[in-house]
């Protein structure tokens, strides 16, 4: 009987093991999955289509670069008088997009996360308009994605209830085939189409960027990846402990790229060196031939890696995440530096139409302050600090350098600005909300975003944001108040309900969202994930 209790305790004992190794290792089951599935190969050379070997007679259509880098915030760039740390980090190349060309200083992400606002600019639509209105989580790891568990009183919910048999699959998460990207339109125009970088928009077959228009992609299906493996010598790392999802990145993302849909590979060197060469050489292959290319740099996303000799510039910055982040920034500016100046080697940087913008604002789990001042919020809200972004234009053939524009544009017009300068003609078989803004200022009436109960507006030079946690609209008028620092609402209830009307209408023509948003969690308006909780402090819940 002794030796039996003996055993059943070991087994107990075991079984506990098992249980706590499980729970400990939970994040990293998407990982080694992925790892089983498609094991990460060594690097190989990739070998762009050559274009014609003289360049053709007469006048040339222009090229297109569209650079979209991610989660940059409004003061990361010293072109407003900022810059990280203080103004210590310096943005001299992406600054001379803008001094070069047109600053619109009046320009919106299409929403206030990375994947609904790529699916703007990759389709010229509202993304609400398709179905697209979250950011895509696989709903087997959902409940443990949430940016922590919550903050003071504020606890993140998971809405298990919205978890039903017709969810799709979550490479299945994407732009829907049926849509029609600009790299669609521009190929039928006769462009060549190549996507570097940061997808985002779907990882099964129909929705991977060779299927959408894309003659070559060089990519990052997913959300992200590592910069460089985590035990490179080169890599100077910074990781957040108070971030969850943090932990979750470092334990299951790879240092791996795919071309055109086949296997994975690692790439050479820090992922933002490597896109930029690999552009590099995009260019050079394609100098006599109009090409549009989607360069989607994934800095200064998280994980926060930089290379040694970038921090090491920067021993000026104490802190260290923010010294990851600043060299994380500075080698991202300097190596766009590096393509504009093969370009003007080339010869082709008068006829070359280069957008640049960031899919939403700075991130408030990087723990790093100020990274859109001087506006309020961050990523994941609606306030300016989510939602304003840097947007220039520089087309040295057709755009007059130091052109400054204040007309409410952004994300949206993306594609019909491509489409107008590459010749081809908008789709007529849906609503385009897209604008040319090289035939002159936008003109539309109002700017919507959507994610969940949490709506927003800004018609003229007002701005309504409403939330169901908490219950409140928050109304300001940015031509006294562009920071938003004071709510409105209460003097102004009829402007409150003028927009909330406009935000209904606008509503009904959306569709519903493919998949549902699962998770939502708190985020402070004015502090970032790692302050401690003060009672009083503003926020909104955002989903997924």
């Amino acid at each position: 009987m002794k030796k039996r209790w003996i055993a059943l305790g070991v087994l107990l004992m075991l079984m506990a093991t098992s249980y706590w190794a499980f729970q400990e290792n939970k994040y990293r089951l998407p990982g080694l999955l992925s790892d089983w599935r498609d094991p990460v190969q060594p690097n190989r050379m990739i070998a762009w289509q050559q274009g014609p070997v003289t360049a053709p007679n007469g006048e040339r259509r222009p090229n297109i670069i569209l650079i979209v880098v991610d989660d940059l915030g409004y003061n990361d760039i010293s072109l407003n008088g900022g810059g990280v740390a203080g103004g210590i980090v310096r943005t001299p190349n992406i600054d001379a997009l803008a001094r070069e060309g047109a600053h619109f200083t009046t320009a919106y992400a299409a929403n206030a996360t990375c994947s609904p606002s790529r699916a703007a600019m990759m389709t010229g639509r509202y993304p609400t308009r398709f179905g697209f209105e979250f950011t895509a989580v696989p709903v087997q790891f959902a409940e443990n994605l949430a940016h922590g568990d919550g903050v003071g009183p504020l606890r993140a919910i998971f809405h298990k209830d919205r978890i039903t048999p017709d969810i799709p699959d979550y490479p299945d998460m994407g732009v829907p085939a049926s849509e029609v990207t600009i790299a669609e339109l521009v190929k039928q125009a006769g462009y060549h189409t190549l996507h570097i970088g940061k997808w985002h928009l779907g990882e099964a077959p129909a929705l991977q960027p060779q299927a959408q228009g894309f003659d070559e992609s060089l990519a990052i299906l997913a959300g992200g990846a590592m910069f460089l493996p985590e035990d490179d010598a080169q890599a100077v790392n910074a990781k957040l402990p108070w971030d969850p999802i943090d932990r979750f990145l470092w334990a299951n993302l790879r240092h791996a790229v795919t071309f055109n849909g086949g296997k994975r590979f690692h790439p050479q060197g820090h992922m933002t060196d490597y896109f930029a060469d690999e552009a590099i050489k995009a260019i050079e292959a394609n100098r006599n031939r109009p090409f549009f290319l989607y360069l989607a740099f994934n800095a200064p996303h998280t994980p926060l890696q930089a290379t040694r000799a970038d921090y090491d510039r920067l021993s000026g910055i104490k802190d260290h995440k923010t010294r990851v982040y600043g060299a994380m920034i500075a080698q991202m500016d300097r190596r766009i530096g590096d393509v504009m100046a093969k370009l003007k080697q080339l010869g082709i940087d008068d006829n070359t139409l280069v957008l640049f913008t960031s899919d939403n604002g700075g991130a408030w789990y990087t723990g790093i302050p100020d990274l859109n001042a001087p506006y309020r919020g961050w990523k994941a809200t609606f306030f300016e600090g989510g939602t304003r972004t840097p947007f220039f234009l520089r087309w040295p053939a057709h755009i007059a350098p130091g052109t400054r524009r204040a007309d409410m544009t952004g994300h949206l017009d993306i594609f019909a600005t491509i489409a107008a300068a590459a010749g081809a003609a908008l789709p007529r078989d849906r609503v385009i909300d897209s604008e040319n803004i090289l035939a002159g200022p936008a003109k539309r009436a109002a700017l919507y975003w959507r994610s969940g109960d949490y709506r927003a507006v800004r018609a003229g030079d007002w701005k309504l944001q409403v939330t169901k946690r908490p219950e409140k609209a928050r109304l300001y008028n940015l031509a006294t108040d562009p920071t938003e620092q004071h709510d409105l609402a209460a003097i102004e209830p009829a402007r409150v309900a003028e927009l909330r009307a406009m935000i209904a209408a606008q509503n009904r023509d959306m569709a519903k969202p493919i998949w549902p948003g699962l998770i939502e969690g708190p985020v402070r308006i004015d502090v970032p994930l790692n302050a401690p909780w003060r009672a009083g402090q503003d926020y909104i819940y955002w989903t997924n």
